[in-house]
């Protein structure tokens, strides 16, 4: 990105890289489900030999998700954490003639065009006044019409109904009860979230036509767009 760096690459340090395959599954309700459904809507457009850039591909979980399911596809993945990218590296390694990984953040991509473009679990990791130019530079990267997936926490910023949906998220997590307050703290202070309309009309505004939501679990939410 042009402006600050995330806090992602610090907050992911090798031993949390390593133990990333863990978290994902049960800190995020219907993740294999919504692996599954990112693949279906992009494949709706993207061609049998198209390429597709993963913004936040540190881990590999999703890199490998739309390996395994089309053998035909290029992914290019990007991420701020070299030990994430190791860890993605290990993970995609059957596939690994197909799939380039790049250190860094949107801007350190290559320029494309992309048939497609998902981004799962990472813009709330990404200060809101460096959403837009992020969606813009992913915007950019894309051929006309090509499908975006998103998804990441959202919810309304209203209170009481913030620190309500930070609960719900705290207690879904299963965190110990010793950690609940300092988890929610971290929530609260740490992340970057909106409300879902805000985050509609960020998408919106970055130039994407047909946005819609498609994925609703708990505290999270994912939208597919067209470039």
């Amino acid at each position: 990105m042009t402006d600050a760096p995330l806090n992602t690459a610090s907050a992911f340090k090798a031993a949390h890289a390593s133990a990333y395959a863990e978290g994902p599954p049960r800190l995020v309700p219907g993740f294999a489900s919504l692996h599954r459904m990112t693949s279906m809507l992009l494949a709706e457009r993207v061609p049998a030999r198209g390429k597709v850039l993963v913004l936040g591909a540190g881990g590999g979980l999703e890199l490998k998700a739309l390996a395994d399911d089309h053998p035909g596809w290029t992914l290019t993945g990007v991420d701020p954490s070299a030990d994430m990218l190791r860890v993605a590296e290990q993970i995609v390694a059957p596939h690994a003639a197909r799939v380039r990984l790049y250190e860094g953040y949107i801007d350190d991509a290559p320029p494309g065009p992309f048939d497609g473009a998902a981004c799962l679990l990472t813009l709330h990791f990404v200060p809101r006044e460096q959403r837009l130019g992020t969606l813009q530079q992913i915007h950019r990267r894309l051929v006309p019409g090509a499908p975006f997936i998103v998804a990441h926490i959202s919810f309304t910023q209203d209170e009481p109904e913030r620190s309500m949906w930070i609960a719900r998220h705290v207690a879904f997590s299963g965190t110990p009860p010793a950690n609940v307050e300092s988890a929610r703290q971290a929530i609260a202070t740490r992340l970057s979230i909106l409300s879902p309309e805000d985050d509609e009309t960020l998408l919106r505004d970055a130039g994407f036509s047909g946005v819609s939501l498609f994925y609703a679990g708990l505290s999270f939410r994912g939208w597919v767009g067209y470039a």
